[in-house]
């Protein structure tokens, strides 16, 4: 599969800590994702931030550590990107979900050997 020029980037952040049926939620959205066939997913984990509750959840200090920022992140064609979005609305309670036109410069999967 090739992906090149105009495309969207989601991007999903939600808590460490959320969960979908005793996983974690970002697990889900990934599996989802792949089961869409979009092109890939990616999860970052924040060291720090906070959101709409304005509690600061950081790696700094022990007793704060739970529930760290997490995103996740895919670009795809604008088209299946919007297709999968209506997953987010069953899966997402409290976060933030972001849309953006990007470029995509160089995306190559390999073959299978």
């Amino acid at each position: 599969m090739t992906l090149t020029g105009d495309a969207l980037r989601l991007q999903i952040f939600v808590g460490e800590d959320d969960i979908w049926h005793h996983k974690p939620l970002y697990h889900e959205i990934v599996r989802r994702a792949r089961e869409a066939g979009l092109a890939g997913a990616t999860v970052l984990r924040g060291c720090e931030g906070y959101g709409n509750h304005s509690i600061v959840h950081t790696t700094r200090l022990l007793d704060m550590a739970g529930d760290l920022p997490v995103v996740v992140i895919i670009v795809d064609a604008e088209d299946r990107i919007r297709e999968f979005l209506p997953h987010l609305d069953e899966l997402v309670c409290d976060g933030t979900i972001l849309l953006d036109a990007v470029e995509v410069i160089h995306y190559r999967a390999k073959t299978p050997s």
